[in-house]
């Protein structure tokens, strides 16, 4: 293993001056560039800096090498990645200081963007999610064809997340042509590696995945250059992944403020002898390549344009807060010309109607790619998309290994690709292994940095089947909370397949919700031919004039059962069919007209959306209220899987009774 005591060994080879001097100059600037923002952090004028001084070789090496329209997701110590692809340095300061001319529009900070127009994927505080969105982009490639690498970094530390496994294993499985690349720098912050892995080396972890590792010294700006090189022209034309192990050291704290206490001094001197910038100047000088001289007008030039960009960006105004602008951007813009259903109609159950659009989309959409376990061959646990690998082939219709997470951020790289993704999750339950993609990459990056989550995530929910607390959870919730996120909930077939093929052609992360015990219980008339079905609009199931049932998912056959049973009680039956956008203007309406409003959903109660339905209606129509809101949802208890217990859970009988005392008040 290469350790701090091993010099760094540079070996010319036939490489030409031109290159050697590339090489050089992109490794000078961000070492200069951060020398800089140390300065400019002493004297107060930035609060925050992460450095990666000691580690430049490698970004450096990675991204010399590639081609200038391959991926990089790089970490907050890649400043080279970023300097080396010739970002201007003025967006790059606006950027660090929270300036409308960064990438990000002063709502995020450092490194936390992305830009196609440099391929780069910025990371999240959140480490590890990086690697599954590099897999859904090198996908993207393999599926066009497209003959490119895809370079992902990680850190020692962050490697420890269930997302390095997840991604290099899915990555693996597929044969896609990405390279992991680990900074090994000994510390996850400050936590040395032999509190982090007892493995003595990366490199070893590949064996595990079926992968080759390669391990090289990533202070050899050179050598780093080299191997990513011939990598990377390996894969485009072979396809698989490669774990790339650099070792390397950081010489500051993770960030300035942390300090380096509690770093032995014997390593600082050790590792400051391989200084990856002095050590390949003096190479360079050595080989003829470099001159004191050059080496000067290089760092005027630098210099120059140092200052020229921080004058730029230290010149710039704040952002000026306009809340509609920030509300407006959370979402891409969208413009759906709506198909209306026409053409014959056929009798079909929901998971008939869910099975239908997404064989439509599949036509409609060439770019649209379905992930789920077991959802080839075997069609799925509910055999939705049976059938599906015969007429749209395995490339398509694809078989995910068990990791949620992964997949949920391959399909944001499918997006960021140009591709459409849907991800089933084979039960509502199992999304919270990979909530961190749903509510921290794809529901904020479009207000971040502009980039749309092309992405529909499908999820089998809800109880009334005996599948106790692990496959009967309403988490609905979960995500109402999150900006960004747009969330379907239909009850009926013809909603159901209107509103999906809606979700496929909108380019938002989109939540679609499928009640199973609905799935196989529930036939309507739906239009056998491509329609689509607005967001944001409910569906009044029965009109009324004495109280509004505000409700959705199999709350609106509860009530409608109730209301078919007590025919003298008249009602606004409210099925909301997508919860955000939320139809507020028909609650209201209605709740104006009845005077009395009742909201009704499985979910438990306390903290579910009913609360927020019933704040709405009280704020908003308070003055035509003949009785306080009333709600009902099921307990705060965990689902239980015995049939009269989960009765007993649910809420249907208490809204009986409930409705009964509402009506009279």
């Amino acid at each position: 293993m290469i350790t701090a005591e091993m010099p760094v060994k540079f070996d010319r080879k036939k490489h030409k001056d031109d290159t050697l001097l590339t090489l050089y100059k992109n490794i000078l600037k961000p070492r200069m560039i951060e020398e800089k923002m140390l300065l400019l952090l002493r004297q107060g004028r930035i609060a925050k800096w992460f450095s990666g001084i000691g580690q430049e070789a490698i970004s450096v090496g990675v991204a010399t090498a590639l081609e200038k329209d391959e991926f990089i997701l790089p970490m907050h110590r890649n400043l080279g990645v970023f300097t080396t692809r010739e970002i201007p340095l003025n967006r790059l300061f606006s950027q660090f200081q929270g300036k409308p001319g960064g990438f990000t529009k002063g709502r995020d900070r450092s490194f936390h963007f992305g830009t196609q127009d440099y391929k780069i994927v910025g990371m999240i505080s959140h480490l590890g999610p990086q690697m599954g969105v590099a897999d859904g982009i090198a996908l993207g490639n393999k599926l066009k064809n497209e003959k490119k690498a895809t370079v992902v970094f990680t850190g020692d530390g962050g490697a420890s997340e269930g997302d390095f496994h997840e991604s290099i294993n899915t990555a693996a499985v597929w044969d896609l042509p990405v390279i992991f690349v680990v900074e090994n720098n000994g510390y996850g912050l400050s936590t040395p590696s032999n509190e982090q892995f007892r493995c003595k080396q990366f490199i070893d972890k590949a064996i595990g995945y079926g992968i080759e590792g390669v391990q090289v010294d990533g202070n050899n700006v050179l050598k780093v250059y080299e191997t990513i090189k011939k990598i990377a022209e390996d894969i485009r034309e072979k396809p698989r992944p490669v774990l790339l192990e650099c070792i390397t050291f950081r010489m500051r704290g993770h960030e300035e403020a942390s300090g380096t206490k509690y770093v032995p001094k014997e390593l600082f001197d050790s590792w400051g002898r391989k200084d990856p910038v002095q050590n390949f100047e003096r190479f360079l000088l050595e080989e003829g390549v470099l001159t004191e001289e050059l080496i000067e007008n290089i760092r005027t030039a630098n210099k120059k344009e140092i200052d020229k960009g921080l004058e730029i960006a230290f010149a710039e105004t704040s952002p000026s807060p306009d809340t509609a602008v920030e509300l407006k951007e959370v979402y891409k813009d969208v413009d759906i010309q709506h198909h209306q259903p026409a053409g014959p109609n056929s009798s079909k159950r929901l998971i008939d109607a869910i099975s239908d659009a997404m064989r439509l989309a599949m036509r409609r959409h060439s770019n649209l790619v379905l992930m789920g376990q077991d959802i080839a061959e075997y069609g799925g646990v509910f055999k939705i998309t049976e059938g599906f690998v015969e007429e749209f082939g395995k490339e398509r219709v694809r078989n995910t290994p068990l990791c949620e997470s992964a997949i949920l951020g391959a399909g944001f790289g499918l997006s960021i690709n140009g591709h459409k993704a849907m991800i089933e999750m084979q039960f509502a339950d199992f999304v919270s292994e990979g909530i961190t993609q749903i509510v921290n990459n794809l529901a904020k990056s479009h207000y971040r940095w502009g980039q749309h989550a092309d992405v529909v995530v499908r999820m089998p929910t809800g109880g009334q089947v005996a599948a106790g607390p692990f496959h009967s959870q309403s988490n609905e919730a979960w995500f109402f909370h999150t900006p960004g996120l747009k969330i379907a909930y239909p009850a009926f077939p013809s909603d159901a397949k209107g509103l999906l093929l809606s979700a496929f052609e909108d380019p938002n992360p989109v939540l679609f919700f499928e009640h199973k015990a609905l799935y196989r219980s529930i036939t309507e008339d739906v239009p056998d031919e491509y329609y689509t079905l607005p967001f944001g609009k409910a569906r009044l199931v029965r009109e009324g004039k004495d109280v509004s049932i505000v409700t959705y998912g199999l709350g609106v056959h509860w009530a409608l059962e109730v209301l078919n049973e007590n025919p003298a009680i008249s009602a606004d039956l409210i099925d909301l069919r997508t919860l955000a956008p939320l139809d507020k203007e028909a609650i209201f309406t209605s709740v104006k007209k009845t005077g009395k409003a009742f909201v009704l959903h499985e979910d438990t109660l306390t903290g579910g959306i009913g609360g927020e339905l019933s704040a709405l209606i009280t704020e908003h129509c308070f003055e035509y209220l003949d009785a306080p809101v009333m709600r009902e949802g099921s307990l705060d208890t965990p689902v239980p899987m015995n049939v009269d217990l989960e009765h007993n859970f649910l809420p249907k009988e208490r809204f009986k009774q409930k409705l009964n005392n509402l009506l009279n008040y």
